[in-house]
């Protein structure tokens, strides 16, 4: 689409709001950091292609890979770099989710954990030149979100210093690494049990050859191909390990465990599930990741469906009349409601990033566990966006030249991959009834002395929501029951009811304070209009247990949808101007058959 083809409402006058906007929510990094992601994955070479087979579209994503690699100037420096890192995920999911995955499990699950470890001593050139492809294999079959109890082991060798890797049983297969023959020669960093002298000391992880240039597995390594998912296009696969020899080299050691070339074994941490925690503390940052393939594809998703609703016209309320989508009620609402939620779930993400670097000691438990119920919310928020615009877009929406159908299927990958989302609240909730959330205190103003137009007033009702599901979740937690596990089944649901709350309302923090960083003027009435619109859902939602404990007035409850339309009101006209602000690369937009045509 060209600026011509925009409706006045959306005219170059608008273009300095959507710059200021875009400087919110990319942390001033739009034009240096992200512009190169940006200006790359709109070329040619990641143009979508009609037509292609499953294996066909897998080799494309791995010859893509190899172009983003002659991108990367130095691999573990990327992986060092969690902006970086996230930004270039921020872009690859809208053009290529398949290869969006394996630039993940590349770069940050491969990569990262060689960067968390010690690393001196290996040669990792033919990895840095992407001559072999690295991978990551940690989920067994029998072991997923309990991975800690995983049975692949890797036997000290004390003949030949150094170590056999087997697979004891069917149960232990690798599940799902994309170890197939697309993309030529891997190798992968193994989890594994080190077992020396018949001690299991835990969890480690070990760097491990499995292919060789022609994609054929190397002696001793079984592949075998899993059935084609729904979502991102990937070489799945199970993988087996029959006496596979490795050298000393080969495991990755640090802090939190080492071993001798004659087999002794220290390590600074007691607890063999604290060393498989530091093992495979990629995995945090791959939520983080997963996070911003998520936010990448919603954004874009949405940018699709609104220009479209200002492009595509169809019948007005009297005879004749011709108007675009967007001037339906029923059809900007929703679009507007998952702009909100998509600027909330941006300035979110880049809170979280911010302090990936900055935590150490004690802090780090809480802020692993904000990374994770940060990447459950924000990736399930972003199936329910992407969803939206796909119907908004109607049978176009289906196409998947479109770039939103394609992208959608690969959110339900980005909802399992690094921890299932339902499992990562369940354990945030119950952590957090033991002490692990810092509760902010009530309000002592009074409900019928606040307005639904004042922001921190919104603020302190989704603190309220937040407190009530923790008092919910504490009264089930201490009631009698026939076992543990019954007294846990009573408190699972409000405890999980506390983690949504908890990210609520940090994401509508969040959304305050970009507009904080405006003295005055549009942005900062554009951003306080979404927050209000975000926050009166969300209080709408719950206004039956407000109004219980007197948090919200009898009034204020018959209130809050006007409340709601006044705010959609105000932010309709500005619609375009609000997604513009994501920065989506007009190059790639005019790629695609529903706005080019």
């Amino acid at each position: 689409m060209t600026d011509s083809q925009i409706p006045d409402s959306a005219s170059v006058s608008s273009a300095p709001v959507s710059a200021a906007l875009a400087d919110v929510l990319f942390a001033g990094q739009l034009d240096t950091t992200h512009e190169r992601w940006r200006r790359l994955f709109s070329s040619a070479p990641f143009r979508f292609e009609e037509g292609l087979t499953h294996r066909e579209r897998i080799d494309l994503s791995y010859d893509r890979l190899r172009l983003v690699n002659e991108a990367v100037e130095a691999p573990l420096v990327l992986a060092s770099d969690p902006v970086e890192l996230t930004a270039i995920h921020e872009w690859a999911g809208a053009v290529d989710p398949g290869m969006a995955t394996i630039i993940s499990i590349h770069y940050n699950l491969f990569f990262g954990s060689l960067v968390d470890h010690e690393v001196a001593g290996r040669d990792l050139g033919e990895y840095v030149r992407a001559e072999r492809i690295g991978t990551f294999l940690c989920t067994e079959v029998a072991h997923g979100n309990d991975a800690v109890h995983m049975e692949t082991t890797a036997t000290f060798d004390r003949a030949t210093g150094g170590f056999v890797l087997n697979t004891p049983h069917a149960g232990a297969q690798k599940f799902m690494p994309n170890t197939g023959p697309a993309g030529g020669a891997k190798g992968g960093v193994v989890a594994a049990r080190l077992i020396v002298d018949g001690t299991d000391h835990g969890v480690f992880l070990f760097l491990t050859p499995l292919s060789d240039r022609d994609g054929n597995p190397l002696p001793g390594v079984e592949v075998r191909p899993l059935p084609q998912t729904a979502s991102s296009p990937v070489d799945h696969c199970a993988t087996t390990f029959h006496d596979v020899r490795l050298p000393f080299s080969a495991l990755l050691q640090g802090d939190h465990g080492r071993l001798t070339p004659d087999g002794e074994f220290t390590s600074a941490l007691g607890s063999p599930r604290r060393r498989f925690l530091e093992s495979i503390g990629r995995v945090t940052m791959g939520k983080l990741c997963m996070t911003a393939h998520s936010l990448g594809v919603m954004r874009h998703a949405l940018d699709v469906a609104m220009r479209y609703a200002h492009t595509r016209v169809t019948s007005g309320m009297t005879k004749g009349q011709r108007v675009p989508l967007i001037a339906h009620h029923g059809h900007h609402t929703p679009l507007l409601d998952t702009v909100a939620t998509t600027y909330a779930a941006t300035l979110l993400q880049r809170s979280v990033v911010r302090q990936w670097d900055r935590v150490s000691g004690e802090e780090r438990e809480a802020y692993e566990r904000l990374t994770a119920i940060s990447k459950a919310w924000i990736t399930w928020r972003a199936r329910a966006v992407m969803t939206e615009c796909r119907e908004r877009c109607g049978a176009q929406g289906l196409i998947q030249a479109n770039g939103i159908a394609l992208q959608l299927a690969s959110i339900e990958g980005t909802i399992t991959a690094e921890g299932d989302n339902t499992v990562i609240m369940q354990k945030a909730g119950g952590e957090m009834l033991l002490g692990g959330v810092n509760l902010k205190p009530e309000s002592e103003i009074a409900a019928e002395d606040r307005e639904l137009t004042d922001p921190q007033f919104l603020q302190d009702l989704l603190a309220d929501i937040e407190r009530i599901s923790h008092t919910r979740a504490k009264d089930r937690l201490r009631k009698r029951a026939a076992s543990p596990l019954a007294r846990w089944n009573a408190s699972v649901t409000p405890a999980v009811g506390l983690a949504d709350a908890h990210v609520h309302r940090l994401a509508a923090e969040s959304l305050l304070t970009a507009a904080g960083q405006f003295p005055a003027g549009l942005p900062a009435d554009l951003l306080r209009g979404l927050h209000a619109l975000f926050a009166l859902r969300r209080v709408a939602a719950h206004s039956g247990d407000l109004l219980a404990r007197g948090r919200l007035t009898a009034g204020q409850v018959e209130g809050l949808p006007d409340a709601v339309d006044a705010v959609l009101g105000f932010l309709e006209p500005h619609a375009l101007t609000l997604t513009r602000a994501f920065g989506v690369s007009e190059a790639l937009l005019e790629t695609h058959p529903m706005l080019s045509s």
